[in-house]
């Protein structure tokens, strides 16, 4: 380990031990930007001697033209430099956007975390890191309610969760942004400045560059703060909510198939209403279902759909369609859920 250790080197290495992963393939998620900069330069002077080795993953979205090029360039010359070996993957993501019905920023998320999946397959890497920060962990918080979101969404970004065959790490999440600006600047080390961050027609730079500016100046001059606190407080709810899915999900499973879920009405129904959506969502995830068709207004009318058997097991609606061609159905004291090849009739 360095004998002048930067302070920023000394925070990451209280966050993610080196000793943790000295004999690891590391995949480490390099933009060009000051903070995945950052991370690689760190992680790299903290890295001990043993069998793993660092990758720095860049991904080339074809957003920017040539500046998306010049990107791609200058993490390939900076991993050169460092010695380290660097894995690019290139793909088109507007078509994708138009064709999936989703906006550039998530549809550039999804391919993203897609293709690092694949990497850390094919390189047998045990971790993929990124440099998400306490800032954007407050932005991701913020965008969050404007959007509506319930008490996991409130949690924002987990520090970490599974990826494929890896895990995914975000070990600056406790750290600010200027931080890392701190640390590059002794370390005389340039970055890439991508000009489509100061684009504010995406709803996450209007957050980052007038929201929170505006809610600091005006309202709470420690927003960051308060929304990192909120978020610490949702997620230790939703850890004591996700024991008590997990063991109702235990209860009430009766049968699971590649494409249809089988659960006991009785159990379920007799949770309180909140249980019954969470548990909903972790069936959801288990069948790998498309969550994000699923709004407040989808899983209450699920929830509710279930509820009524116990006031009126004979009426209400016993089958319906959601979205994703999910078909929800009622026979005697079970709750089928199925994915659909078909259309149905609305019941």
């Amino acid at each position: 380990m360095p004998d002048e250790q930067k302070p920023f080197e000394t925070r990451l290495a209280a966050s993610w031990p080196p000793e943790d992963w000295k004999d690891l393939t590391v995949l480490v998620a390099v933009s060009g930007g000051g903070d995945s900069v950052a991370l690689l330069r760190g992680l790299t002077a903290l890295k001990l001697p043993g069998e793993g080795r660092l990758i720095a993953a860049h991904v080339n979205h074809k957003l920017r033209s040539a500046d998306s090029d010049a990107d791609q360039a200058f993490v390939q010359q900076l991993c050169q430099q460092l010695e380290l070996a660097c894995e690019v993957a290139t793909v088109t993501v507007d078509p994708m956007a138009d064709s999936c019905g989703q906006g550039i920023e998530a549809t550039a998320r999804r391919v993203r975390y897609a293709a690092m999946d694949e990497m850390a397959g094919r390189l047998g890497a045990r971790f993929v890191v990124t440099a998400h920060t306490a800032d954007d962990q407050a932005e991701t918080i913020l965008h969050r309610i404007l959007r509506g979101t319930g008490i996991r969404g409130l949690s924002g970004m987990s520090r970490s969760r599974r990826l494929g065959p890896a895990t995914l790490l975000r070990p600056l999440l406790g750290m600010a942004r200027a931080e890392l600006a701190v640390y590059l600047r002794d370390r005389q080390q340039p970055f890439c400045t991508d000009a489509s961050n100061r684009d504010v027609r995406f709803t996450r730079n209007r957050i980052r560059k007038e929201l929170l500016p505006r809610l600091a100046a005006h309202y709470n001059p420690t927003i960051v703060d308060a929304l990192l606190r909120l978020g610490e407080l949702a997620g230790e709810s939703q850890s004591l909510i996700d024991v008590m899915v997990r063991d109702v999900v235990q209860r009430c499973l009766r049968h699971v198939g590649r494409d249809e879920v089988c659960l006991d009405l009785n159990i379920l129904a007799a949770q309180p209403l909140h249980l019954v959506r969470e548990v909903l969502m972790e069936v959801w995830r288990q069948q790998s279902w498309p969550l994000v068709a699923m709004g407040f207004a989808e899983w209450g009318s699920l929830a509710a759909m279930i509820s009524a058997t116990r006031k009126r097991p004979t009426n209400g609606p016993r089958k319906r369609m959601f979205p994703g061609a999910i078909v929800a159905e009622i026979r005697e004291d079970a709750l089928y859920v199925r994915l659909s090849r078909l259309t149905m009739d609305p019941p």
